[in-house]
């Protein structure tokens, strides 16, 4: 008989539920979008109620679509959009202020506070990452400080933290369980990555009570059972977004990478049993835990990547739809020497500088709109080759496969160019939906549908490879050109 389960993916804009079968086939998949709010500049929110509506909602019609019997899911896994920030009343179940999303910056005085009291360096020993408003801790210190007795009710355990996984086990079992899993902990800035555990030095830097936490699990485990569906189904894996689309793209070994063509970029280098502290403007992150078996990431965020060319679409009106991009880089020699940063909001890895904005460089007389198409899809491309380079730098390893996902990894342009660049193979798999898949093997190595890490391997399929075909000397021209772009953008 095959047996199903349920993948939640909660993201910052929709809540989508899938139901996979045992060999990894999605058999079907339902969504729904979820509203952000913008009270102010640089506040962004959700209501912590609609996720959760929206997962129930999503969950039922999934399985309902698959036309299968509820008694064949076996298990369900939780991926989730990670650092958003919510706190509810133990008591009534009930949040008591919109969730704060990891996108928010209205916690930045807070951040910069903290700085300025010197806690830079013991924040980033103990977590491996910045103090910055996209982590939760700075999130629930403004909530507390925001609501009626915010402190006072906290200190007495009258309220509950947690991030979207944590909320979702939460409203799931009924209320029974109060549990994060370490990928998600990791991301508050209040765990310890080589503990594990709620630090206390990091709990007092932003005076906040242990008590209203949630206890940290393993990425793989049954955290209890929820009955939505009218019988008992165990919830057995949790994990933030990218580490689970990490794992869905089995890089299950020391010096695999993954990049996500999104909006941004997301790049995750798995560096095995031991943190990596990075020297070149990465993030130290924990990348799962499955029993006593705990893997590292390095991580490198870029800001503005699929967001480029809607950007072209959208602003410009120089295409019609992001796949016509394809075709016109395809047609030229090349892109007339034009460089485009798009640092539309900064500049995330490995140069963290907020204050940078966009630039062209490189114009001509002869400079045509698809020459300026083309450099911007080459801007992804590039900026992917920073972060690559900062990654290896930090590992001292050599990357020998990118493996990819996301909407622009559909460009087959772009997949060659980035191929040229690294000097490395792309390997872009037959399943994109690597976030959700991830988040269903891990549920299934849980409840042993899946035996072990090799089984997995066994059931990845690459669509198509793409070989450098460019000599390394071309290369490092074009990288020369692009590193004098970013030089002289962030001295404008």
């Amino acid at each position: 008989m095959t047996k199903y389960i349920l993948a939640i993916d909660q993201g910052t804009t929709s809540s989508r539920a899938m139901v996979i079968d045992d060999n990894l086939n999605i058999v079907s998949v339902f969504q729904q979008e979820i509203a952000n709010t913008f009270p102010y500049p640089g506040w962004v929110q959700m209501d912590a109620n609609e996720i959760w509506t929206s997962v129930e909602y999503v969950c039922l019609k999934a399985v309902e679509s698959a036309k299968i019997n509820v008694e064949d899911i076996k298990c369900i896994g939780i991926t989730n959009q990670r650092e958003t920030t919510i706190i509810w009343d133990k008591k009534t179940g009930l949040p008591v202020y919109d969730a704060l999303v990891w996108q928010s910056r209205q916690s930045s005085t807070l951040c910069e506070k903290a700085l300025e009291d010197g806690y830079e360096e013991t924040v980033r020993k103990k977590t491996g990452l910045k103090i910055d408003p996209y982590f939760s801790a700075s999130k629930i210190r403004w909530i507390l400080d925001n609501i009626d007795d915010g402190q006072k009710r906290a200190e007495e355990g009258q309220l509950l933290f947690g991030t979207v996984d944590s909320w979702l086990v939460y409203k799931l079992t009924g209320g029974k369980k109060h549990i994060t899993d370490v990928t998600n902990a990791g991301r508050t800035m209040l765990m310890n990555i080589n503990t594990l555990e709620w630090d206390k030095k990091l709990l007092d830097i932003w005076h906040i009570p242990q008590k209203m936490l949630p206890l940290i699990k393993s990425s793989a485990e049954v955290y209890g059972y929820t009955e939505l569906f009218g019988i008992k189904i165990p919830i057995a894996a949790v994990c933030g977004d990218q580490q689970s689309a990490l794992f869905g793209q089995m890089c299950f070994d020391e010096g695999q990478c993954k990049n996500t063509y999104g909006t941004g970029c997301f790049m995750l280098f798995n560096t095995g049993n031991k943190p990596v502290r990075s020297q070149h403007g990465l993030l130290t992150s924990v990348g799962w835990k499955i029993k006593d078996e705990v893997v590292y990431v390095l991580e490198g965020s870029v800001f503005v990547a699929g967001a480029a060319v809607q950007w072209l679409r959208d602003e410009l009106k120089l295409i019609d739809n992001a796949g016509q991009c394809d075709k016109i880089a395809a047609q030229l020699k090349d892109s007339g020497g034009i460089y485009v940063v798009p640092a539309f909001t900064g500049l995330g890895a490995p140069y963290w500088n907020q204050n940078v904005r966009g630039a062209i460089f490189g114009l001509t007389r002869g400079t045509s709109t698809n020459h300026l198409i083309r450099a911007t899809l080459e801007s992804l491309a590039y900026q992917t080759y920073d972060v690559i380079e900062a990654m290896q730098n930090d590992t001292k390893l050599d990357i020998k496969t990118l493996q990819v996902d996301g909407g622009a990894c559909r460009n087959n342009y772009l997949m060659q160019f980035q191929a040229d660049l690294l000097q490395t193979e792309i390997l872009r798999p037959v399943n994109f939906e690597t976030t959700a898949l991830g988040a269903a093997m891990l549920a299934g190595l849980a409840v042993g549908i899946f035996k072990d890490k090799n089984e997995l391997k066994n059931k990845y399929a690459v669509e198509r490879k793409f070989e450098p075909s460019q000599s390394p000397e071309v290369v490092e021209k074009l990288i020369n050109g692009w590193k004098k772009a970013v030089k002289a953008t962030m001295e404008f």
